[in-house]
């Protein structure tokens, strides 16, 4: 699906057994992006825990957690690539918040960690 869209390169990246992101680079008006889709299974792990899905068990939860995270953020890539598909955004503007900086983590989780990297000092709001 990606690779419709200028993909030079993918790694997939585990934690213990399981998947835990994906990672690509991307050609953007002629320049090499790398971004890192991250998939938090242990999330929706936690979800399938919850009474709502007790009839479920529990050995089954730990086994679909996974795919279903994988499910939810392959559906998540398609809409945003049919955005793109259709004009309304851009490849840099769907992937921003993945975009791997220069100290290996993603824009997403240096803001995370620090929200006045993106919006400054409250002296510069006034």
């Amino acid at each position: 699906m990606l690779a419709d869209y200028g993909v030079s390169a993918m790694m997939t990246e585990y934690d213990g057994r399981q998947v835990s992101a994906v990672s690509f680079k991307m050609l953007v008006d002629g320049k090499e992006f790398p971004f890192r889709m991250p998939c938090n299974w242990r999330g929706v792990y936690e979800v399938l825990k919850q009474p709502e899905y007790s009839r479920i068990p529990l050995k089954d939860k730990e086994a679909q957690a996974p795919r279903v995270a994988w499910r939810i953020l392959h559906e998540w890539i398609r809409s945003q690539l049919s955005l793109v598909e259709v004009n309304m955004v851009t490849i840099p503007q769907v992937f921003l918040p993945y975009t791997i900086m220069g100290d290996g983590r993603t824009l997403a989780e240096k803001v995370a960690e620090d929200p006045r990297f993106l919006l400054g000092s409250p002296e510069q709001h006034g």
